[in-house]
């Protein structure tokens, strides 16, 4: 398995590998859910609810997103909305 900082920034998956946007990864890699929620990144904030597997994370990321875009989606929907979900990898191929 890899690093949540690695599953929280990973841009798209290449069979068992994950692509992961290193610059993002060094710069924003230490930020915890809530954090990334206060800096905007809701893509990487919902990844890193997912790979927590706490349901209270996600729920934070679906009540802070629909405030912000004025929206009303439950918090089942924010993976698909995302596009994110649980996968196992064993390799990062870093850009």
């Amino acid at each position: 398995m890899i690093s949540r900082e690695n599953i929280v920034w990973a841009i798209g998956y290449d069979g068992n590998a994950a692509l992961v946007d290193q610059a993002a990864v060094r710069k924003y890699g230490k930020l915890t859910t809530a954090q990334l929620l206060e800096s905007g990144f809701f893509r990487a904030a919902a990844a890193s609810a997912m790979y927590s597997g706490s349901d209270s994370e996600l729920a934070l990321v679906a009540e802070v997103y629909n405030r912000t875009a004025r929206s009303s989606y439950p918090v089942e929907a924010i993976p698909r909305l995302f596009g994110v979900a649980k996968v196992t990898v064993t390799r990062v191929l870093s850009l």
